[in-house]
C-alpha cells in the first residue's frame, strides 16, 4: 500500500499541476511511521486523541447497529472501517467551518457539535433530528447521492463573499464521484476559487457496484485535474495521513487558493446500509479479511501501545463511556413526542397552500378526538 515515491512537502501535493496521484501514507498497517516528513507537528497527545475518537466511532457503530436491530433506530449506514477517513477529515476542521455530510457521515456531524440524541432522531426520520442550533454550521445529512457537492460549492462561495476564515467541507463515496453533481460542484468551486474541501471516501463499493466498473480513471483524485484544482489520494485507513492532508488542504483553501479534492482509500466492514444489503452476495470471498489487516484502529493501537501511550484498560474506558453516552442519547430520543400526520403537512411549506391547509385541518380533527 505504501507510495512508490513520497512527496516531501504538502506544498508539492497541493499544486494543481501535480499529476502524481500515488497514495499518501504516513503510518502503514504495522503501525510504523513510513513518511515522517509529512507528519508535520502532530503530537503524541493528538495521536492519543485520534485513537480515542476512533474507538468512540467503532463503539457508536456497534451500539447503533444493535439499536437498529431492536427497532429503535431507522435508516442506518454502517461506518466501521471508515473511522480514520471520517474522523481524520473532520478533526482537521474548526467550529467556524461548514459541514455538508452524506448519510454515512453522521459521526462527523456529532464531532462538529450535533448532540447524539439529535443524530438518533435523524435516523428515526423525526423532524427534530434535522433542526440544528444556530451555532452549528452544518446541514443535515444528504440522502441524494452527490447533491451535497453542489451545495458545498455554493456555501463555500458564500463564505468567500463574506470574507470568513473558514471552509465548506463535504463527503461522498466512490459511487458519488460518478454523479453529475460531483463534477459541477468541484468545477464551480474551482472557477470561483471558493474555499471548499471535497472528500471522496473510496470504500470500494457503491452498494454492489465495485470501484473497478465505476469509472475508467485509475484514481478518483485525478478527476480534480479537469476542474483545475489539486487532487490528492491518501490511505484512508491511516488517520495520520488523512488528518495531515486535510489540515494542509484547509489552510490552502483559506489562503484564497480555491478548493481541494481528497480521495481516501478505505473500506466499510459490513453492508452499505442495514436496510437489507448483504455484501457476501457481491464481494469476493476473503475481501473482508484482507481489509481487516489494514484496520485503522489496529495500526494506531500497535503504534501507541509500543510507545506506552495506550492500553487495553484505557480502551475499555472509552468503550464504556461511549456505551453510557449512547444509552442516555437514545433515552432522550425516545422521549421526543411522536410526529403526527398534521405535523408532516405543517412542515411541508412555510405558508401552507389552500389544499394543504385543508388537509391539516382534516387530520387535526381526527388526531384531537
Amino acid at each position: 500500500m505504501a507510495r512508490a515515491k513520497a512527496k516531501v512537502t504538502m506544498e508539492e501535493l497541493l499544486k494543481p499541476d501535480n499529476f502524481d496521484f500515488s497514495m499518501v501514507q504516513i503510518m502503514d498497517e504495522e503501525g510504523t511511521i513510513v513518511n515522517p516528513e509529512l507528519l508535520g507537528d502532530i503530537t503524541d497527545e493528538e495521536m492519543v486523541q485520534f485513537m480515542e475518537e476512533m474507538v468512540w466511532a467503532r463503539e457508536l457503530f456497534e451500539r447503533s447497529t444493535a439499536l437498529n436491530r431492536q427497532g429503535r433506530l431507522g435508516f442506518y449506514a454502517p461506518t466501521s472501517g471508515q473511522e480514520a477517513s471520517q474522523l481524520g477529515t473532520v478533526l482537521a476542521t474548526e467550529k467556524e467551518d461548514f459541514l455538508l455530510p452524506g448519510y454515512r457521515d453522521v459521526p462527523q456531524l456529532i464531532k462538529h457539535g450535533l448532540p447524539l440524541h439529535k443524530a438518533f432522531l435523524w435516523s428515526k426520520g423525526h423532524v427534530a433530528g434535522s433542526t440544528f442550533d444556530e451555532d452549528l454550521k452544518a446541514y443535515p445529512p444528504q440522502i441524494i447521492i452527490g447533491a451535497q457537492y453542489v451545495q458545498t460549492a455554493g456555501v463555500a462561495l458564500g463564505i468567500k463573499k463574506n470574507n470568513r476564515q473558514a471552509i465548506a467541507m463535504t463527503w461522498t463515496g466512490d459511487g458519488g464521484s460518478s454523479q453529475g453533481d460531483f463534477y459541477e460542484g468541484i468545477n464551480f468551486a474551482g472557477a470561483f476559487k471558493a474555499p471548499a474541501v471535497f472528500v471522496v471516501q473510496n470504500n470500494g463499493w457503491a452498494i454492489s457496484t465495485p470501484r473497478s466498473v465505476q469509472t475508467a480513471a485509475p484514481t478518483l483524485a485525478q478527476k480534480a485535474v479537469a476542474a483545475g484544482i489539486p487532487g490528492i489520494q491518501v490511505d484512508g485507513m491511516d488517520i495520520l495521513s488523512v488528518y495531515a492532508v486535510t489540515k494542509a488542504a484547509r489552510e490552502y483553501a483559506i489562503a484564497g487558493n480555491g478548493p481541494v479534492l481528497i480521495e481516501t482509500i478505505c473500506y466499510r466492514f459490513g453492508p452499505h446500509t442495514l436496510s437489507g444489503d448483504d455484501p457476501k452476495r457481491y464481494q469476493p470471498e476473503g475481501a473482508q479479511e484482507e481489509w481487516r489487516a489494514k484496520d485503522p484502529l489496529v495500526r494506531m493501537r500497535k503504534y501507541l501501545t509500543a510507545k506506552g501511550l495506550w492500553s487495553e484498560e484505557k480502551e475499555q474506558e472509552v468503550i464504556q463511556k461511549t456505551k453510557d453516552e449512547v444509552k442516555e442519547a437514545i433515552k432522550l430520543a425516545d422521549q421526543e413526542p411522536r410526529q403526527k400526520i398534521s405535523d408532516f403537512l405543517k412542515n411541508m411549506y412555510a405558508t401552507p397552500d389552500y389544499v394543504t391547509q385543508e388537509q391539516i385541518s382534516k387530520f387535526e380533527a381526527k388526531e384531537n378526538k
